[in-house]
């Protein structure tokens, strides 16, 4: 059906809600989100104010099309609402507090009651499932503790499975190698470039990875490719899935890939996804590639209506061959608020990436440098490159370098500098990889 590969069976947590009939899904949509309205035009005066400047009450939405007509939230209202201004419910209902690292200024505060909190883990629980992840695994979080929800929603996900939870945190790799040993880890939770720093050190320690339990890697936190993800299969002997979310909207749960792995399932009974221009804000149809657009349906504490993620995808409505019925967000491509502008020409770091990956003798750890000449950009690409070639004679190793050149700029349409570095020389990060350095002053 559709041209798309048979999907290997995977259970489904929430029958009811993943395999809705696009009708009464919509319908339930519909109700939820008029519900939904309701308490925050009651409750949170920026929406009350954002509504009224616009004539708009929660009664003139009678369809889902009429979300199109209400005003969107962004980052920046999250801040002026600092810290319980969002908040739809009076703060002793309020039982969890998360909040981002607040690197640009005042960090965005999110709340969640009891309910939100439930609701939570079973979103979380379905993409775990959708994964290959049961009751009988055991589970690797190196994701960082703390006001970060990642490592929090993942492991409350795999206690509503009934998976044993191993709470590692970030960090500390040859510990993490060892536990992954000898605790017999089945599930690796993480970042996809931590993913491959683990890899990397396997191999230093002569660690062979089929003599660990590993058979599921669920990565989140960064764009990743899909080159990058047969990489991790590969280096790793795993199946490695993506999933999506934002602590602004909830956290991890909002999508996630099932076994056909072919674009990640959103929790359409929680959430109502739209793609918009990032520019004009204009809904685009189904199909086409924009910024990602998120309504939450069911959260008490800290609704969102349309928020704009600045996650860069696109939408894909077919039938899906596991069974479920819920739309599919493609990997994100970038941001739409840091994107790379090189030339006037927009540059995603995964599109390098892509092409990394696909010529051999290239690592997988690069770093973008971007910097201003006079009034030109400029763009020179570090790529970490084998022993072999780095030592390579010079006449070769700048054919290498060439060939690389060319197929980046052939990709991105761009002119730009290809660095050939040795091993080991680009900074790894247990976390979320660095990929761009930006220079000029804009």
């Amino acid at each position: 059906m559709y041209g798309l590969r048979r999907c290997p069976m995977s259970g489904i947590w929430d029958p009811q809600h993943e395999c809705m009939p696009r009708e009464e899904l919509e319908q339930l949509q519909l109700e939820r989100l008029q519900a939904t309205l309701n308490r925050v035009y009651k409750n949170v005066r920026c929406y009350q104010n954002k509504f009224n400047e616009l004539g708009i009450v929660p009664e003139d939405v009678t369809s889902l099309a009429d979300l199109s007509k209400l005003p969107f939230t962004t980052k920046e209202d999250l801040r002026l609402n600092y810290p319980y201004g969002m908040f739809a419910v009076p703060l002793r209902e309020v039982v969890r507090i998360h909040s981002s690292s607040g690197t640009t200024g005042k960090p965005t505060v999110v709340g969640y009651t009891k309910n939100d909190l439930k609701a939570w883990s079973n979103l979380v629980a379905r993409f775990m499932t959708a994964a290959g992840v049961t009751h009988d695994d055991v589970i690797q979080i190196t994701f960082g503790y703390g006001m970060f929800t990642g490592a929090f929603g993942l492991h409350y996900g795999s206690e509503a499975i009934g998976a044993a939870v191993i709470p590692m945190g970030g960090g500390n790799t040859d510990k993490q190698l060892m536990i992954m040993q000898d605790y017999k880890s089945s599930v690796l939770v993480g970042t996809p470039s931590y993913a491959l720093t683990l890899a990397e050190r396997m191999e230093k320690q002569g660690i062979d990875p089929k003599s660990l339990s590993l058979k599921v890697g669920l990565f989140g936190g960064e764009p990743w490719s899909e080159a990058m993800r047969s990489e991790i299969e590969q280096r790793l002997q795993i199946s490695a899935t993506d999933n999506y979310g934002l602590s602004e909207v909830i956290g991890p749960g909002v999508a996630g890939e099932c076994l056909c792995k072919n674009g990640m399932h959103v929790s359409e009974d929680a959430f109502i996804a739209e793609i918009i221009d990032p520019d004009s804000g204009a809904v685009l149809p189904p199909g086409s590639v924009g910024e990602l657009v998120l309504t939450s349906l069911t959260k008490e504490a800290f609704p969102m209506i349309r928020y704009r993620t600045r996650d860069i995808t696109s939408l894909n409505y077919e039938p899906c061959a596991c069974g479920r019925t819920t739309v599919r967000m493609k990997k994100t491509m970038g941001r739409s608020d840091d994107m790379l502008i090189i030339k006037g020409v927009n540059v995603f770091p995964s599109q390098i990436e892509e092409v990394l990956f696909a010529i051999e003798g290239c690592e997988p750890h690069y770093q973008l440098i971007v910097d201003r000449r006079g009034t030109s950009d400029v763009l020179e690409v570090n790529i970490e490159v084998t022993e072999h070639i780095f030592f390579d004679e010079m006449k070769r190793q700048r054919a290498f370098l060439e060939l690389v050149e060319k197929r980046i700029e052939s990709v991105i349409g761009v002119g730009i500098t290809v660095k050939l570095v040795e091993p080991n020389s680009i900074p790894r990060f247990e976390g979320k990889a660095a990929r761009v350095i930006d220079k000029r002053k804009l």
